[in-house]
């Protein structure tokens, strides 16, 4: 069976119908989204026509890899910055000193792949010295938010029995703070040095970056006794890849254009509601 799932503010029922016709699927409305449907392989279809679609229409257009049952999803993994949480934690660190934008082209030059995401952070960290505790504290309070949509694809996880791990190149200080509001299941993060109440400028190691988130996920399917088929991930940037790579169903969430194109599944348009179709 090949499903198509649309999503999006600027979705239009003529829109949808248009794709059904064109492809000779079935449409079926629900209250979010559409989906089109049909029980053989639709012929001509391939990556170049969804790319194609994504480019005429101003909406979330996503094939449904044939091997993803929602039903036997029992894990759902999350990056921190900028997918689950509005902000980058670390730019935000900077702001505090004058440097959130020397930080920031760091930052994104590591999201998008150009640099080695290990360097990038020990080198962003160093900028941050002498930083107070109670500044992380203030920020947490005063500018980290859930993204839209987080609150109710928590609930809908939640529903569903479905586990919740959040993973971060960013810092154990906010990710513990966001398990325990949320009732995250499990988190992994890097652990800034703290020494009299500031910032060295150090980060404990080991580091976590590519290879450790995908790791992580490894890791939660043995606690678990799940295989990687029941496990949805979710990230924006370069460092996500391997662990979308490595789950059942791959999501990019508003990600850089390197991690659009290694993922089954691609939001732009949504927030973060537009993860529940997939469950």
């Amino acid at each position: 069976m090949t499903k198509i799932i649309l999503q999006g503010t600027k979705l239009t029922l003529d829109s949808a119908q248009q794709i059904a016709e064109k492809y000779g699927m079935a449409l079926n409305v629900k209250s979010s989204y559409y989906q089109l449907h049909k029980n053989t392989q639709v012929l001509n279809f391939n990556s170049d026509s969804l790319n194609d679609l994504r480019a005429t229409y101003p909406f979330d257009i996503n094939l449904l890899p044939d091997s993803y049952y929602p039903s036997q999803v029992k894990l759902f993994i999350s990056d921190m910055d900028s997918t689950l949480i509005n902000v980058e934690c670390i730019d935000e660190i900077a702001d505090y000193i004058e440097k959130k934008t020397e930080v920031s082209k760091i930052t994104e030059s590591a999201m998008r792949g150009e640099l080695d995401f290990k360097n990038s952070l020990i080198q962003r960290v160093r900028l941050l010295a002498g930083i107070s505790e109670n500044t992380l504290k203030e920020i947490y309070e005063t500018k980290i938010n859930l993204n839209s949509g987080g609150k109710e694809l928590l609930s809908v996880l939640k529903q569903k029995n479905i586990k919740m791990a959040l993973v971060s190149g960013g810092f154990t200080y906010f990710t513990d703070l966001l398990k325990q509001k949320y009732g995250l299941d499990f988190t992994l993060a890097n652990t800034l040095e703290i020494q009299n109440g500031k910032l060295t400028g150090e980060v404990i190691p080991p580091i976590v970056d590519a290879s450790a988130k995908a790791q992580f996920l490894l890791s939660l399917c043995k606690e678990l006794q799940i295989k990687t088929n029941q496990v949805i991930a979710i990230g924006d940037g370069a460092n996500d890849l391997e662990m979308l790579r490595t789950a059942g169903l791959g999501i990019a969430y508003h990600a850089k254009e390197k991690v659009q194109k290694g993922a089954q599944i691609v939001l732009n348009h949504s927030n973060l509601n537009g993860v529940i179709p997939f469950l």
